[in-house]
């Protein structure tokens, strides 16, 4: 069990680029890919090869970060119901219930929108350090509470995951000593061992996490987060952010004028 860092070390040009700017640029895209029409059907590869470019120029591979974002699709199931309610010809029935084109056509579009859009976010966390991502966020003036409870929330995650680690290494260096333990026990054992483990995990990552919180004070944090050498943020730099918006503007206008129906 383990939580991994989504950032990957580099030397390209999204890499070394102001995080605040890749921060802008990449909230832009995802509202850009979200009010992309339904049925503007090119604008969809379109939107993908904006980002295989940018992920390209990271030297992260577009088929990977492709395959990465995967995961969001699972997600894009709650949006099945958008087939059944959606007025439209129907195409066929299912336990009484008609599907319709136009609500199929608009679960696709969810679905493809949330696989872009998650591509997008990717880009962002496989090219900036987290800690870098919290200072462009506190940079571009949005609330110190809020970026706050984004970073420690981040850090925990990664100290619950060591704690269970933790706890799961102890529990089979003691289940070892009969054969029916060591083949893991029968279920009241495991289901009395499991609810054991979540209350110990709950204290040990409480008292750890304060640990960790009077360590950060003593180092002088104060709810701010701050670089060492922060970027200058230049005319060169605030022109080449901008050209993916431009082409993604491009692309919703052909959408909107185009594609549209």
């Amino acid at each position: 069990m383990s939580i991994q860092e989504r950032y990957q070390h580099g030397t390209s040009l999204l890499h070394e680029f102001d995080p605040r700017v890749k921060t802008v640029v990449t909230f832009t895209l995802i509202i850009g890919i979200v009010l992309t029409p339904e049925y503007a059907w090119p604008a969809y590869p379109l939107l993908w090869a904006l980002l295989g470019s940018l992920a390209e120029i990271a030297q992260l591979k577009a088929l990977r970060v492709s395959r990465m974002a995967v995961v969001a699709l699972p997600f894009a199931l709650a949006a099945l119901t958008l087939t059944f309610t959606t007025p439209g010809h129907e195409v066929f029935t299912i336990a009484g219930l008609a599907v319709t084109d136009a609500g199929v056509a608009r679960f696709v579009a969810v679905a493809l929108k949330s696989w872009l859009a998650t591509q997008a976010a990717l880009i962002l966390a496989m090219t900036t350090p987290f800690s870098d991502l919290l200072w462009a966020l506190s940079s571009l003036r949005l609330p110190d509470t809020l970026v706050m409870i984004l970073g420690f929330t981040y850090r925990y995650l990664f100290t619950l995951a060591e704690e269970a680690e933790r706890l799961l290494r102890a529990r089979a260096a003691r289940s070892a000593t009969t054969p029916a333990l060591k083949a893991g026990g029968n279920l009241l054992w495991r289901a009395r061992v499991a609810g054991a483990m979540v209350g110990s995990l709950f204290v040990r990552s409480y008292e750890r996490s304060e640990r960790v919180y009077l360590a950060m004070c003593a180092r002088g944090y104060n709810g701010q987060s701050r670089m060492l050498h922060p970027p200058a943020l230049t005319l060169r730099t605030c022109v080449t952010g901008a050209i993916p918006v431009v082409l993604l503007l491009v692309i919703e206008l052909l959408a909107l004028t185009l594609w549209r129906f």
